[in-house]
């Protein structure tokens, strides 16, 4: 047996692979590979990169530095010294993070390094589910992608239909996917539990120009109201917010913003509140009329001809919903004088059956606060002006069937009554972000074919047929074109920080390869060879478009966006508004919940993790370990309760309960607080994955699982907010907490 005094000078003097070779393990040999680029020992470079752990787009600079790694090259497992990506922080330069990021933006790094990484392609050998695969290579996977699309090319698909669900995507990913899956007569779903489509039709609705999600310009606002948006937290874009909210609050010496937020739990950007006002589910919009009456009936800004608020009256507020009128008619007063003044919902607001009311009704707020299109107010990014791309993705739905081989609408989809003959998945997990209830688990079971693009094995992924590992996004090109946070014109762009450490390969290359060899419409809707050369062409129509004052030529414009992290227009310029439809979005309907009130007593408000945002990022061991901001709870979930309503039902801190609806049931240790409502029940999403690595499987409850399936009246959107449930002690429980000693931590964490 060799000793560790030997082991470390055989290791100094010849490698690891000597010392592998003295243990007596041939069988076990790492190969040093040469290394495959230049680096100065001990020097670090910084290299700018993309966020792409929620949809805010915040660009980012990783540090960089030689060091050894264990990789996969030829097939062959080695050691090889390369650039490791080591750090990563907010790139200054960036118009959204401006130097600075969240915490989930640092768990990046964890991606790439993560022991359960899939690290090359894999062929299901088993039952569907089963988590059965073998390796295969690259060409025999691309091959039997060719092989299932082919029949798709002619000019009737007999059976099925194609579809590529992904989470919102935005850039040249998405114009790849857009076109890959249009040109084969699918279509690109795209899919997120925290469903931005309420918002996208509120302002299309209210201020009549294409949907998109708004960018409050809080550094120069006076007053803030939000309706339920966790702005600080996870909500649209919270770094570029909190940098905002930063400067409304201590950046103007002698002038300090205002902010009320109604919302149903104490949010993190609650407790950051000058006033906190519980608001009953459902009852967002009222409020923000009840406001408006106020500011209309006493001429405090000026209003729309034949807008009648009449029905809202503060003290119909207050009979009806519990807020005090004399609160609404002073917080109305102080923000009409307090010139800008911002008015925001989101989050629950918006996922109640009404949300589309709410929503339209804080639209009309802003009107008649005088900030839509104002500094201090609501505004909106200007579009970016990519028109050879923008085009491309045109021609292509234009060219989407109506007939045999369409993709379903969202009824038939969720019904799983008409499964697709091909299916591919990207980092679209719909078995664990969508109730049981809604009926995907059916469709996903009847695919004829499934390949998944991801880079872990979690609950929809192990019915794939195949699993083509993606690149981290520090190992791959990266581009976006952020929606919100910042008033410029913001083109994100990013080569890959790192090499790739295992066989795997960029999903946006992957479908270019097998456009081409499918060859016919798909190879003409797809004329690059590969993902950094589709970039060049966009960045290039950019250069003629709008950055020919930055450089000499489209060449030096790509180097120079390269370097930087992308293109930034050099002043605010925002999209113009003119409010379209001032008057009322319709007759208040009070939002509709599922299960009876006497029967299911508790309304049941689920929300954003700040760690693990929609569940998505809950295999990374960092965001498992820190500690939620408000409640501090580390590894597990929790169940809020109000402390007088846990007294009432004889529950406390950390006991375990049975929280149970119409659609089924889950159990966790309760968080007993005064900050929540005392009939509002609330869970964070993100834990109860049945599979997902070592570090998320079978931890805590999934609050989704339970949810009914409820839209938003007048879209297709998920009102998560809308269920009842009921709430049963089930016995002694316990939560771990920030500062617990080692032995009260479940014994599977330790020493991680």
């Amino acid at each position: 047996m060799i000793q560790r005094r030997d082991f470390l000078k055989i290791t100094a003097a010849g490698g690891a692979v000597a010392a592998l070779e003295g243990c007596g393990n041939p069988d076990h040999q790492l190969i040093r590979f040469i290394p495959e680029e230049d680096l100065l020992p001990g020097i670090a470079t910084w290299k700018p990169s993309i966020c792409t752990l929620c949809p805010a787009g915040c660009g980012t600079l990783v540090r960089v530095m030689q060091g050894e790694a264990e990789v996969i090259r030829n097939g062959q497992l080695g050691i090889m010294k390369m650039g490791l990506a080591k750090m990563i922080q907010g790139n200054p330069a960036h118009p959204i993070s401006q130097g600075k990021l969240c915490p989930r933006g640092l768990g990046e790094l964890q991606v790439t390094y993560h022991p359960d990484r899939i690290k090359s392609p894999l062929q299901r050998t088993g039952e569907r589910g089963s988590n059965q695969f073998k390796e295969i290579t690259w060409d025999e996977a691309i091959k039997q992608l060719v092989d299932r699309l082919s029949p798709r090319q002619a000019s009737t698909v007999s059976s099925g239909w194609f579809g590529f669900l992904t989470p919102p995507l935005r850039g040249q990913r998405k114009t790849i996917v857009d076109a890959f899956s249009y040109a084969l007569k699918g279509g690109h779903i795209e899919v997120a539990f925290f469903d931005p489509g309420v918002a996208l039709r509120a302002n299309f609705e209210s201020f009549g120009q294409s949907a998109q999600l708004p960018t409050a310009d809080l550094r120069h606002s006076n007053y803030v109201l939000s309706f339920g948006a966790d702005f600080l937290g996870t909500w649209n874009s919270p770094v570029a917010q909190s940098i905002g909210y930063g400067e409304m609050r201590k950046g103007r010496p002698g002038q300090r913003g205002k902010f009320v937020q109604f919302e149903s739990r104490v949010s993190q950007t609650g407790a950051n509140a000058d006033e906190w006002i519980a608001c009953p589910p459902g009852a967002e919009g009222a409020i923000a009329l009840g406001l408006a009456h106020v500011i209309v009936s006493e001429k405090l800004r000026p209003a729309p001809a034949g807008l009648d608020l009449s029905a809202y009256a503060p003290e119909a507020i207050e009979n009806q919903f519990g807020v005090k009128a004399a609160s609404i008619s002073r917080i109305a007063r102080e923000a009409a004088a307090n010139s800008p003044a911002v008015a925001l919902i989101g989050d629950a607001g918006t996922a109640q059956s009404n949300g589309l009311f709410n929503a339209r009704a804080v639209n009309i707020l802003n009107v008649l606060l005088g900030s839509v299109g104002k500094p201090g107010g609501l505004n909106f990014s200007p579009a970016l002006p990519l028109r050879g791309t923008e085009l491309l993705r045109s021609k292509a739905e234009l060219a989407r069937p109506e007939g045999p081989g369409s993709v379903p609408t969202y009824d038939v989809i969720a019904s799983g009554t008409k499964p697709p003959q091909v299916l591919f998945l990207h980092d679209a997990n719909l078995l664990f972000s969508s109730p049981a209830s809604q009926g995907y688990r059916a469709l996903i079971e009847k695919a004829g074919f499934i390949a998944s693009f991801g880079s872990f094995t979690d609950e929809t992924s192990a019915f794939a047929d195949l699993i083509l590992p993606d690149h981290s996004p520090l190992e791959s090109w990266l581009d976006d074109a952020p929606e919100s946070g910042s008033l410029l014109t913001v083109a994100s762009l990013a080569p890959p920080a790192m090499a790739p450490l295992h066989n795997t390969r960029s999903m946006p290359d992957v479908l270019l390869e097998v456009a081409q060899q499918l060859g016919g419409g798909v190879a003409k809707a797809l004329p690059w060879k590969t993902y950094d050369e589709a970039l060049k062409a966009a960045f290039t129509q950019l250069y003629n478009d709008k950055g020919k004052s930055s450089a000499k030529d489209a060449d030096e414009f790509w180097s120079n966006a390269q370097s930087q992290g992308g293109w930034w227009s050099a002043s605010e310029s925002p999209a113009p508004i003119t409010p379209g439809r001032t008057s009322l979005p319709a007759k208040f309907e009070p939002a509709l919940f599922d299960g009876d009130a006497a029967a299911f007593p508790f309304h049941f408000v689920p929300f954003a993790s700040q760690m693990f945002y929609d569940g998505s990022l809950a295999h990374l061991p960092w965001m498992q370990e820190a500690p939620d901001p408000l409640s501090s709870v580390m590894w597990g979930t929790w169940v809020e309760i109000n402390n007088r309503t846990a007294e009432k039902l004889g529950v406390k801190m950390g006991d375990t309960v049975e929280v149970a609806s119409q659609h089924g049931s889950l159990q966790a240790p309760a968080l007993v607080t005064p900050a929540i409502a005392p009939d509002v029940i609330a869970m964070p999403i993100g834990q109860g994955h049945t599979n997902f690595t070592r570090y998320a499987t079978n931890r805590g409850a999934n609050p989704i699982s339970i949810l009914a399936p409820m839209k938003v009246e007048g879209t297709e959107s998920l009102a998560w907010a809308a269920t009842r449930v009921k709430v049963t002690r089930v016995g002694d429980g316990k939560l771990v907490m920030f500062g617990a000693s080692m032995e009260e931590l479940p014994a599977d964490t330790k020493h991680r």
